[in-house]
């Protein structure tokens, strides 16, 4: 009888704590991003992807425990750059995307005023052939002390009342502001391979006869010149090419961009985010949709990375939405060796144990894994097209026969093709705060319920 009653006690109570947690403590979703994670059919695996090959039990297990599917931030095919495809991710309009430029001058604290322009910015080395100036090395490795010194003598110009600033960021790589007249609507001038010749610039198609456009174009294109002219007879290039190196003598630019206001993340989608990442590009386009971010630094180890970022989302209990991201698959895919992004694939695998024993069992947390494009190990491609795996484990997924976490297995899953910010409206479904079409409970036709209502009120003295 006492044993009866111990059971029955015990049912009660665990009723109790279920129905707390189903309705004190709303869901929370964990994003993770292994950014650059797809892949091209590759000979060297017998026309299979690195993840495909590579040796994954855990993402395999997490897969086995949710609904799958394929993601694409845009259009199959199109190759998208990671800002671009995380601002998609997070449910925004490709077409107010306000450019890479001002996103990474925000991450690097780089005070952006209203109406100014941002660009990419890079010294390295050149080459005058026929009047071309022919990109001899892109990614050139320099001591610290003579990037600054190259960069300082290129600091500051002026032309036809528009004024260019180089900022240094990181290494040879800086952000170039553009102030006056000037218009983002303007091509790069960066080639990106190397043996091609640096680009004019010009106004985009439509734009030929916008003045600021050409005005912005004409200012850039002079800087250029004057730039390599500057750089080549600067002392230390004529000391490196005594010693038989090459001179760094040319600056390249691209992604330009002006900074737009935008709806911040919490009134689009109802959640407060929190970004855990690396990487001045994050915490720029999260500052510039106000989602929290929680820096952290990147090692040789991307598991352990990996691991310790995860924790942190787990912790991150004040915060509906936390994206976990990690470049590594990324900058694996572009050393172009297949080998050394399985390694990495498998590196991160061994970090989702922590995911499968204390994130995949907390029934308040719906975790979604992703990527947010392809990025090639092979060929000439910088990211490529193809479709990325997608996987969300949580109390309201269904669950699917998919038992393989990878570009091929996951087409066979519950979820079918996802694109751009169906990704979000599904967050939202998996999370119970998605909204009944046509309701409106707040003037802004808001996906999320309960939206920003207002009360009504009645004199309570009447």
């Amino acid at each position: 009888m006492i044993k009866t009653l111990c059971i029955i006690l015990k049912l009660i109570l665990f009723s109790f704590i279920y129905l707390f947690i189903d309705c004190v403590l709303p869901m929370r979703c964990i994003l993770l991003v292994l950014d650059g994670l797809g892949d091209k059919g590759l000979p060297c695996f017998e026309g299979k992807t690195p993840l495909q090959v590579a040796d994954t039990p855990n993402l395999d297990h997490l897969a086995s425990l949710g609904m799958n599917g394929l993601y694409h931030s845009h259009l199959q095919g199109t190759a998208l750059p990671s800002e671009l495809a995380h601002f998609i991710m997070f449910g925004y309009d490709i077409e107010t995307f306000p450019g890479r430029g001002p996103l990474e001058a925000m991450g690097e604290s780089i005070a952006l005023e209203s109406g100014e322009v941002a660009v990419l910015a890079r010294i390295f080395s050149v080459a005058l052939q026929n009047g071309n100036l022919l990109l001899k090395k892109e990614n050139p490795t320099l001591d610290a002390k003579t990037c600054r010194t190259l960069q300082g003598a290129i600091k500051t110009f002026q032309h036809g009342g528009v004024e260019l600033e180089f900022i240094p960021t990181k290494g040879i790589e800086g952000i170039l502001l553009l102030r006056g007249d000037v218009s983002a609507l303007i091509t790069d001038s960066n080639p990106i391979y190397e043996g091609r010749p640096l680009m004019e610039v010009t106004p985009h198609e439509g734009f030929e006869k916008d003045k600021s456009a050409i005005c912005t174009a004409s200012a850039l294109n002079t800087y250029l010149r004057w730039c390599y002219q500057t750089l080549e007879k600067h002392p230390l290039n004529i000391e490196r090419c005594q010693k038989g190196l090459l001179p760094i003598n040319g600056v390249g630019t691209q992604r330009a961009g002006m900074k737009s206001p935008l709806p911040p993340f919490r009134e689009k989608w109802g959640l407060k985010g929190l970004s855990v990442s690396s990487g001045a590009l994050y915490h720029g386009l999260c500052s510039l949709l106000t989602i929290d971010v929680e820096k952290v630094q990147q090692t040789e180890n991307p598991g352990e990375d990996l691991l310790e970022r995860l924790k942190r989302a787990k912790s991150a209990t004040d915060y509906d939405f936390i994206h976990v991201h990690t470049k590594a698959p990324d900058q694996a895919a572009h050393t172009k060796d297949p080998q050394h992004k399985k390694a990495t694939i498998e590196s991160l695998d061994r970090a989702l144990a922590y995911a499968i024993d204390e994130i995949a069992t907390d029934e308040t947390i719906l975790l979604v894994i992703t990527a947010d494009h392809s990025t090639p190990s092979t060929g000439t491609m910088i990211h490529s097209g193809e479709t990325v795996p997608l996987t969300m484990v949580g109390k309201y997924t269904r669950r699917d026969d998919v038992s393989k976490f990878n570009e091929v297995s996951c087409a066979g899953g519950a979820l079918g093709p996802v694109r751009g910010r169906e990704l979000m409206y599904l967050i939202l479904n998996f999370l119970d705060r998605g909204k009944l079409w046509g309701l409106m409970d707040s003037p802004v036709n808001q996906p999320f319920f309960p939206g920003n209502y207002k009360s009504l009120l009645v004199d309570s003295s009447s």
